[in-house]
């Protein structure tokens, strides 16, 4: 649930308040400070807490901003005057609010330098919209090419599940992002370029694919483990997993449960034993669906398979059959997110756990996900910095980063920094979810391994932990 403040006041604030209880959105809750009461519509919302209070206030507006963690601020008001003074107090109060301003005033300038700031331009707006229906002028894209949708161009919203996702982390299958326009840019993409909210990506493909990846793209935060794609895929060996096949598959569908809408499908690979064969069947249901591997096949055709057939975004499974038969290498070159299971339960988990590494890109690439998973799991997130040297300073754009996301999923983030070894801070912690970048390779050779300090080194030689591995760009030479 996302809270939305809304400071309005005048004609297009009421028809925007209108406009929220006809187009019904059940995730998000609104709250409206004004001071005309002519502002309010008849008719509002359940999901609509209405507050009698002047933002231009400091006063009133630091206790409106106390009450509760705002995701978006819209500042929608007739009055520049007011406006300013509104904006002025909201950065004074939240440097890193995200804010939304409708600029109602021709030739006036507000807000336009001021960072986490987006301004929307009524007048720009309506003769864009009226240019569109004049004559002899062509829609975007129906004239190049082939003219059947194969080009497509794709506002990225606020709360969009791709916003902030490196895009080499993103599986693009029979279809490309070939740019980005941001503020009026141009920009040519490659693996290391950011996405943001409201860029809008322009994309090629097969028609029914960009479909489909324009839905994904307008869906909002909170639908892990997209974009990766939609359900979920135990895997269980029975000559790794025997003993803890019931467990693994319990621990799979709590997550299940946790998530919105999925589907899990486990496939059994050499089912040996057929009494326990029987009691995973028994949890067969709409949204379990449970198969056996009987003859021997390439894994890697079997799992990218399931992939296409089923749209996998999470593959759970154990540390041995992650590392048997190349599934690691496989799993790394579709992109796709892994789940370990650890000794420690799922069900037990508090906290998930991000240990700070020096490279941006990576922190970067997997931070989305780590709010999506911690909010999906109602887990208390820590991003943990553990130096031995005490570099923190040039770690300082991460933090910023990870602060930013905090009002985008409008959740908190624990920041701990401290100088000792983090493989030793790590196996001190319990109950946790680390959550870390998918490396190609994570261990090093074992004389390396004895002076390393690099927690990627030690990840699959213990199982204290569940661990969640989330893919991450790779830079372009």
């Amino acid at each position: 649930m996302k809270n939305i403040l809304i400071l309005a006041d005048g004609s297009i604030a009421k028809h925007f308040l209108e406009w929220l209880d006809k187009k019904r959105v059940a995730e998000n809750r609104y709250f409206v400070a004004y001071y005309h009461e002519d502002v309010i519509p008849e008719k509002l919302g359940k999901n609509i807490t209405l507050m009698e209070a002047d933002p231009t206030s400091y006063s009133k507006l630091d206790k409106i901003m106390e009450e509760h963690k705002y995701s978006l601020v819209f500042v929608v008001m007739q009055d520049i005057e007011d406006a300013k003074y509104t904006l002025a107090n909201l950065r004074l109060i939240d440097d890193k609010a995200r804010i939304v301003l409708v600029n109602q005033w021709d030739g006036e300038s507000i807000g336009e330098e001021v960072e986490n700031v987006t301004v929307l331009h009524s007048f720009d707006l309506m003769a864009a919209h009226l240019y569109d229906h004049l004559p002899n002028v062509p829609v975007v894209a129906q004239n190049v090419g082939l003219g059947q949708g194969e080009i497509m161009e794709v506002h990225v919203p606020f709360g969009s599940t791709y916003a902030f996702r490196h895009v080499g982390s993103i599986l693009q299958r029979k279809w490309k992002i070939a740019a980005i326009y941001r503020a009026d840019k141009l920009i040519l993409p490659n693996n290391a370029t950011m996405i943001r909210p409201n860029d809008t990506l322009l994309i090629l493909g097969k028609p029914i694919v960009l479909n489909g990846v324009y839905k994904t793209i307008n869906k909002r935060i909170g639908l892990f483990p997209e974009p990766f794609g939609r359900d979920l895929l135990l895997i269980l060996d029975l000559r790794f997993d025997h003993d803890n096949a019931l467990l693994y598959l319990k621990e799979s569908i709590y997550l299940l449960e946790k998530l919105e809408e999925k589907k899990l499908y486990v496939r059994i690979l050499y089912p040996n034993d057929f009494k326990m064969m029987e009691e995973l069947k028994s949890y067969e249901s709409e949204k379990i669906i449970i198969s056996a591997c009987y003859e021997e096949q390439d894994l890697r055709t079997l799992i990218e398979y399931e992939i296409q057939q089923y749209d996998i975004g999470l593959i759970l499974n154990s540390i041995e059959r992650f590392q048997s038969e190349n599934l690691q290498e496989t799993l790394y070159a579709l992109k796709k997110v892994v789940y370990l299971f650890g000794d420690d339960l799922l069900y037990n988990v508090k906290e998930g756990v991000v240990l700070m590494q020096k490279e941006n890109e990576k922190m970067e690439s997997i931070s989305s996900t780590a709010f999506d998973i911690s909010e999906s799991l109602e887990l208390k997130l820590s991003l943990c910095d553990f130096d031995p040297e005490g570099d923190f300073e040039s770690k300082k754009m991460i933090i910023e980063h990870y602060e930013t996301l905090t009002h985008i999923f409008g959740m908190d983030i624990q920041i701990e920094q401290k100088v000792a070894n983090p493989v030793r801070e790590l196996g001190k912690m319990t109950d946790i979810l680390q959550i870390v970048p998918f490396e190609k390779e994570f261990n090093r050779f074992k004389v390396l391994k004895l002076l390393s300090t690099r927690v990627q080194d030690f990840l699959l030689t213990t199982q204290k932990h569940p661990k969640l591995l989330v893919p991450y760009a790779l830079s372009e030479g």
